[in-house]
């Protein structure tokens, strides 16, 4: 027969790692599901004008983007055309697109909504104008222009 007998010369027991990289894979999983990388690949060219008077906006998730200017393939031709999300759309789909931004907001977020247009410098100010026309028919007020900053325009 054996003997029983306590060891106290042990002490603690290490603590057990084994379920260790279980649990990294599961976060690094989740992370790469979750994490939005780009919102929207840019269709159209625009190089923004020229600003010294620039602010940066406070909360970017509360802001739509408007992409107006010569579409990057040349196949489309040459005239402005207006980019809601990643697809070409008409002066018409303006409103219907606002709205549908507006909905995916919270309740208390959607009168801090901003419209944000980026425009090209070269485009006709009679598209922007009609933009302009449509998001005030759906009460979308709060418009800003994106722009970079210079340190002095010329006129000329």
């Amino acid at each position: 027969m054996g003997k029983f007998r306590k060891d106290k010369d042990k002490g603690t027991p290490q603590v057990s790692t084994a379920a260790l990289p279980d649990i990294i894979f599961m976060l690094l999983f989740f992370f790469m599901v979750s994490t939005v990388m780009r919102t929207e690949s840019l269709l159209v060219k625009v190089s923004v004008p020229g600003a010294t008077e620039v602010q940066k906006l406070e909360k970017k998730s509360l802001v739509s983007y408007i992409n107006i200017g010569p579409p990057k393939q040349e196949s489309l031709g040459s005239k402005a055309r207006i980019q809601l999300n990643d697809s070409f759309a008409n002066v018409a789909d303006v409103g219907e697109f606002i709205l549908s931004e507006k909905e995916q907001l919270d309740e208390a977020d959607r009168q801090f909504m901003t419209t944000s247009l980026k425009v090209d410098q070269d485009t006709k100010m009679g598209v922007v104008t009609d933009v302009k026309q449509e998001l005030r028919k759906v009460g979308a007020f709060k418009i800003n222009y994106s722009t970079r900053q210079v340190a002095e325009i010329k006129y000329y």
